[in-house]
């Protein structure tokens, strides 16, 4: 069962929120781990692309938007909105307000929540549907 790591960040600011993503990505790229991120909609997930390029100088993080076809890269970190393919269930980063399918799947999941009411509303009752299938469970406040 997955390790739930719940991250709440001081600003409501969504770019603050992808700037986070884009740390957590690095260090997860880092260490090996292919990672998935699910995203709320195409939209988010554009602009998540857009950050990597830009969030570090010197930084790269090699990632791509998932379309349901193989990934070019076998270590690509992979943004979407659906399932993501079975070699790519590592680690997940969720972006979506939504509780994420085949959790038992995964050895770690990133909940990454800004600081405004219904971001932390709806963070709260993943936690609880979390909590309730007995997952490993921490919640860290930036």
């Amino acid at each position: 069962m997955p390790k739930v790591r719940f991250y709440v960040l001081p600003s409501a600011s969504q770019e603050a929120r992808l700037l986070f993503t884009c740390k957590v990505l690095e260090k997860v790229f880092r260490q090996q781990k292919t990672c998935y991120v699910l995203s709320d909609d195409e939209n988010q997930g554009k602009a998540l692309d857009e950050r990597l390029w830009t969030f570090r100088a010197g930084s790269f993080v090699p990632h791509e938007i998932y379309q349901g076809i193989r990934p070019r890269s076998a270590n690509a970190v992979l943004i979407g909105v659906g399932q993501p393919p079975e070699a790519w269930m590592q680690v997940l980063v969720n972006l979506s307000e939504r509780l994420p399918e085949n959790l038992e799947r995964y050895e770690k999941i990133f909940e990454i929540l800004s600081n405004d009411e219904t971001s932390k509303r709806l963070g709260r009752q993943r936690y609880r549907l979390y909590q309730q299938l007995g997952l490993d469970l921490a919640t860290h406040t930036l």
